[in-house]
């Protein structure tokens, strides 16, 4: 294949006559409208809510937007965690033309300032006790938009407004962390969306079609697009699924809710394998009886991890994805798996590698750009910034990154520069770097200036307030939490540093392999 020249797309699942998201509803409805749709929390058991409830629920809080003067087009933060209100907001607002923008829970002020400006956002959902914490816009209550109450009032009919949304309006704005300067929000349409998620069902027919009732988890959090994905896909997948408020809730609840299957990120397998301890014999109780298949993605999984659910009767599946592609490029299934690949394109996409190595993604999950003036490359391909080989059998393997992106285990992007520059701005620091690719959290390895001397409490305390001070202009997620001092510099001459001084990371993170140790006990 030569990039640029291939056109048409395989088959691949599609909105049909060109409706939107609202169909994932229908779809449901004309399955089993008394089955359960969606789960949460209840005590020490699940409340439930039916297809036919949770469509109900939808048609009422599309009812409270338009009511509230939130028209089709209209931007509206969303600001909280997984709750089964966020859910019901989410398809409220694509029933009715509203363009979601959702904010990471663990956002700085400056953060939720700038997404809200920059999407022109006409006001912000919050979880209740959150509404004290959204600048810029009008803050309403998640609650509120669920249950009515004052402030909430109705309009008679929707239909209308329904009935005009189409596949290729935007669904929502999903700002996501450049190299430099400030987030950018993606632009994904009701058919991105659809596209992805659909797709990845149709791949997995062994998760779904092979099973009598598949169930499932939602733990990645809705704010960010991997966690829509995954919810859209188990709605339009007929599978029961669960909402958790996070990851650290999986341990308790795994295994009373008896999922088939799950969709997490390397973090949260590894969370629960430190969990389960020394598990060599027989199958853990922690996770239930009918777990069969995670699918994991993010970022790298290392094959210890995979192996180590193997053997505890769990076929783990790398995937890959991004933002851009509403998270779904490619997915391994049970019977070609290989820990050292992300799998076989999901139908209805085309992936090529550019003559530099870099992978190229075509399909309709593909964002037409950012906001707010998106525009597709010109050659018609999405340029994902990662390196790739794919084999003779169309299986892909990720080799490198050329984009300046660190991406946690915990599937969170990390723009290293950002931090980096601010704290080369303290008298105290020469130089530093930041590191936390495929690394559970963030750290920091910092250059003193000549002189300081790292014992000094002094100097200590200096360091200190300077990592506070660049913490401060990210989230809690993106925050340096443990660094390591060094009294030499980087150096070109070394090989730590371009010509042009720009920070060779993979020759630095080899030279001080020990002090990066250290930082993850």
């Amino acid at each position: 294949m030569t990039a640029g020249l291939t056109t048409h797309l395989p088959d691949g699942p599609d909105l049909p006559d060109d409706r939107g998201l609202a169909h994932i509803i229908d779809v449901g409805l004309a399955r089993d409208p008394h089955a359960t749709a969606l789960s949460w929390p209840d005590g020490d058991g699940w409340a439930d809510r039916t297809w036919t409830q949770l469509a109900t629920d939808v048609e009422a809080a599309a009812a409270r937007l338009v009511g509230r003067g939130v028209g089709a087009g209209d931007r509206l933060g969303v600001l909280g965690r997984n709750s089964y209100a966020w859910a019901v907001a989410d398809l409220a607002a694509a029933a009715v033309g509203v363009i979601l923008v959702p904010l990471f829970p663990t956002s700085s002020t400056a953060q939720m300032s700038h997404v809200l400006r920059d999407s022109g956002a006409v006001a912000c959902l919050a979880e209740d006790g959150r509404e004290a914490d959204v600048p810029e816009v009008p803050a309403w209550s998640l609650t509120g938009l669920l249950d009515g109450g004052p402030g909430w009032e109705a309009v008679a009919d929707t239909a209308e407004r329904r009935a005009a949304v189409r596949a290729d309006d935007i669904a929502s704005l999903v700002y996501t962390s450049g190299t430099t300067g400030p987030q950018k929000g993606c632009v994904l349409t009701h058919r991105n969306m659809f596209a992805a998620a659909a797709a990845v069902v149709e791949q997995s027919t062994e998760m779904f079609a092979q099973v009598q009732r598949p169930a499932t988890l939602v733990v990645l959090p809705l704010s960010h697009v991997f966690g829509r994905t995954v919810l859209q896909g188990a709605l339009y997948s007929g599978s029961r699924t669960g909402l958790l408020a996070g990851v650290a809730d999986l341990p308790a609840r795994l295994a009373a809710f008896e999922p088939t299957w799950l969709a997490v990120v390397p973090y949260a397998l590894e969370k629960l394998r430190k969990g389960m301890g020394d598990a060599t014999t027989g199958r853990h109780p922690l996770l239930g009886t009918a777990l069969r298949h995670v699918i994991c993605g993010g970022a790298r999984l290392d094959p210890v991890v995979g192996e180590f659910f193997a053997a505890q009767g769990v076929t783990v599946l790398q995937a890959y994805g991004l933002t851009e592609s509403a998270t779904a490029v490619t997915l391994n299934v049970p019977s070609t798996n290989r820990f050292t690949t992300v799998g076989r394109p999901v139908p209805g996409t085309l992936v090529d590698v550019a003559p530099d190595g870099e992978l190229l993604v075509r399909g309709r999950q593909v964002s037409p750009g950012y906001w707010p003036d998106p525009q597709a490359s010109p050659d018609g391909w999405l340029h994902t910034g990662d390196l790739a080989e794919i084999e003779p059998d169309g299986t892909v393997r990720i080799t490198g990154r050329r984009k300046e992106i660190l991406v946690t285990t915990g599937g969170k992007n990390v723009a290293p520069a950002p931090l980096e520059d601010r704290l080369r701005l303290h008298p105290l620091i020469a130089n530093a770097m930041v590191v936390a690719d495929d690394r559970p959290y963030v750290t920091a390895l910092i250059v003193l200036e000549p002189g300081a001397d790292p014992f000094d409490p002094e100097v200590g305390a200096g360091v200190e307030r300077a990592v506070a001070v660049a913490n401060a202009q990210v989230s809690r997620a993106e925050s340096i939490r443990r660094w390591s001092l060094l009294t030499s510099d980087f150096s070109v001459t070394a090989g730590h540093l371009t010509p042009t001084l720009k920070l060779r990371r993979a020759a630095i993170a080899v030279a001080f392999h020990a002090e990066i140790k250290e930082l993850y006990p």
